[in-house]
């Protein structure tokens, strides 16, 4: 009599083939962990070649040989074949789309590609903003350099990687050692500052109360231009290094103050800090909400443009995604980091806030989250 306890030999071919196809595909995850620069880079040399302009401004689908035949190249076909490769390559990731006919006598594949959704945030597009210049800028070989010390930067302590590695903090390097790289950055926050404000303007309300805004750390003060076109009541205080405002054009409604955060704040009812508290530490965050805290009448606001981190990683969600890979990057430059709700009201109170704090999401995982004194 047959022991039916026993597993068959088919059903230990079963599992020892499950078994194995979970071994292959975690290997394959790890294998697609560790070429994950792939995404970034390839997609930086398409932007930089003018791939994802000219696919957005194709009428219909093209092929990799008319798209090629706009770069100035010295050997054209060797190009075209470079350019099927890099398109079919963004293909896989979803930034294009990709079509295919059997041709010619030997089953030739000729493929024809178009801009997949996504397209629209990297391509230029007339002055509404883009993410394409950020995606050059974080290729940048002076910027990706400080990446590979994360590990000595843990061990060691102190600095962030940036500065360890560069030997000076941040704004200080792009400002005096490296102005090629300092520029690139202005342009891509000034692209993403478009988006931002844009869609700030379209769903947060908490301008309708205020009369005098200062923006902290406002650059050459288009956020402020954006602001008091909308709210034609706002008189705007663009405030930031003498440095910066000698690049700033003159602004209806807009004066430009010059000035250093770290030691005070110009007065206004509601300040707006805006890409500002994530580059800083705790200590810096405190220092900055306390002199913006001297400058506000009872009843006044910060008004923070920011990310919020959720509490516990969910990898099953973008929005915690993005939240934590943005911290990894205010990590490498700054010793800054995205912060929780919670880490916000403690940064609040600490900083003499008693009013509530509120959020309101605006657009890209950022929120308009608001300090009242």
């Amino acid at each position: 009599m047959a022991d039916i306890s026993a597993p068959s030999p088919a059903n230990n071919t079963l599992a020892a083939n499950g078994a194995l196809d979970q071994e292959d595909e975690l290997c394959l995850q790890a294998q697609e962990l560790m070429l994950a620069y792939n995404k970034s880079l390839v997609l930086r040399a398409a932007i930089q070649l003018g791939l994802i302009d000219a696919l957005c401004a194709a009428p219909a689908a093209v092929t990799a040989d008319e798209i090629a035949r706009q770069i100035k190249a010295v050997d054209r076909a060797d190009t075209a074949a470079s350019v099927e490769r890099i398109l079919g390559y963004l293909a896989c990731v979803n930034v294009v789309r990709c079509s295919a006919e059997t041709t010619g006598p030997n089953g030739e594949v000729l493929r024809r590609y178009m801009p997949a959704p996504v397209c629209r945030w990297l391509t230029k597009n007339d002055g509404k903003g883009s993410l394409g210049t950020f995606a050059v800028f974080l290729g940048d070989p002076d910027h990706i350099l400080p990446w590979h010390h994360i590990a000595d930067a843990v061990v060691a302590g102190g600095p962030s990687s940036f500065e360890r590695i560069q030997g000076t903090p941040f704004f200080d390097y792009l400002g005096k050692k490296n102005q090629r790289l300092g520029m690139l950055f202005d342009d891509a926050m000034a692209d993403h500052s478009v988006i931002l404000v844009t869609k700030m303007l379209e769903r947060y309300r908490g301008f309708d109360d205020v009369r005098r805004l200062v923006d902290v750390g406002g650059g050459t003060g288009n956020t402020l231009r954006m602001i008091t076109s909308r709210y034609k009541h706002i008189t705007g205080v663009n405030y930031d290094l003498p440095q910066v405002l000698s690049q700033a054009p003159s602004i209806p409604c807009v004066e430009h103050v010059a000035g250093n955060m770290y030691e005070s704040v110009p007065s206004g009812d509601a300040v707006l800090l805006q890409w500002m508290l994530l580059m800083q530490t705790d200590e810096q965050c405190i220092t900055i909400l306390k002199n913006c805290h001297k400058a506000l009448p009872d009843g006044g606001k910060v008004i923070i443009i920011d990310g919020i981190r959720p509490e516990i990683p969910d990898p099953s969600s973008p929005a915690a995604r993005d939240a934590f890979s943005l911290d990894m990057c205010m990590f490498v430059l700054f010793k800054g980091k995205e912060r929780t709700e919670r880490e916000f009201t403690k940064l609040a109170r600490e900083s003499g806030f008693t009013g509530a704090v509120r959020t309101t999401y605006i657009f890209l995982n950022f929120y308009a989250i608001e300090f009242t004194k």
